[in-house]
């Protein structure tokens, strides 16, 4: 087994399991070579036409493309311009493989966007050091765009990526007429917590409850993020508002049953959350901001109820009765 290959695939197996490599060419016999010399390592894709490539980088998403150049129909270079044009490919390494290397040719695929050229026939123990190295870098880069998104001390996204989420599934929801929900939650009484417990008890606790609500959470659309202080918000696309209320009493249920002892001024209650759910679930000529506005009036709402509650509403309707 090759070390840095092992090392790439061990690196990227430890966030989202296997790293996926697409092998393009429209000759069975070179895509044999490279399937076998990544075999183990990595789940390996294959396409044997510049169409066929096209339809896997969009419905799998390979995080790199070992793309052969000469190909029948949509040459390599096709392909490699059409996936750095749009924003949902834009960031998969491509690698381009090339029977008649010349400078032109690597100048020119360099220039629309590959990030490496190998020349045929390919040596098994050079494919697999480059594979690891741009697949390294990838991660890396990865993983910096997403800690400037997390909270970090509760690992889950922080209120900037919120906003930014936010205004996107309002604008998405508005044109396809889907239900959006949010969910504002806070803490209660953390500040009596912070006091009894300390304030590394309270990080704890925070981060305890940051993972509870991801776990009743498990969609890839759905957004957990840290709104401020004790405060998270959930961002729930194409969820209805029956639905989304399950969820959120489901969070609620959840973070009591974590058995955290609130102590203090609050005797030998248990930590809670109070929660607030709003939903646009029809046409709405407003704004992001307004179903914001909803979900924190429904929490102030639980708060003045008596605290470790859910209180909901949705836009253009009545609060639903405690």
């Amino acid at each position: 087994m090759n070390a840095p290959a092992t090392h790439a695939a061990a690196l990227l197996d430890s966030t989202h399991g296997k790293p996926k490599l697409l092998v393009v060419d429209d000759q069975p016999d070179n895509i044999q070579q490279l399937v076998q010399a990544f075999a183990g390592d990595y789940q390996v894709f294959m396409a044997t036409s510049g169409e066929q490539a096209l339809a896997v980088c969009h419905s799998n998403p390979p995080d790199l493309v070992l793309l052969d150049v000469l190909m029948p129909g949509m040459d390599g270079f096709a392909v490699c311009r059409q996936l750095q044009a749009q924003e949902a490919t834009a960031h998969i390494p491509i690698i381009l493989v090339t029977a008649r290397p010349d400078a032109g040719q690597e100048t020119h695929g360099l220039g629309l966007g590959a990030v490496d050229f190998i020349s045929k026939p390919v040596n098994p123990a050079v494919v697999r050091a480059r594979v690891h190295t741009h697949l390294t870098l990838k991660f890396q880069s990865d993983l910096l765009k997403k800690l400037v998104l997390l909270d970090g001390l509760s690992g889950v996204f922080n209120r900037r990526y919120f906003d930014q989420q936010l205004t996107t599934e309002w604008a998405r929801a508005a044109r396809s007429g889907l239900s959006l929900s949010l969910v504002l939650l806070d803490v209660d009484h953390f500040a009596a917590y912070n006091e009894r417990h300390g304030h590394q008890a309270g990080d704890d606790c925070l981060r305890l409850i940051a993972v509870t609500l991801k776990s009743v959470l498990r969609r890839p659309a759905d957004v957990v993020a840290r709104f401020g202080g004790e405060e998270f918000a959930c961002l729930l696309p194409d969820t209805s508002h029956e639905d989304a209320l399950a969820l959120a009493q489901e969070m609620e249920r959840r973070v009591r049953q974590l058995g955290l002892p609130q102590g203090g001024t609050q005797g030998g209650g248990l930590v809670s959350v109070s929660v607030g759910l709003g939903t646009r679930v029809s046409p709405h000529s407003g704004q992001a901001s307004d179903l914001l506005a909803l979900a924190a009036q429904q929490l102030e709402r639980a708060k003045d109820s008596g605290r470790g509650q859910v209180c909901c509403a949705s836009l253009d309707t009545a609060p639903a009765p405690l």
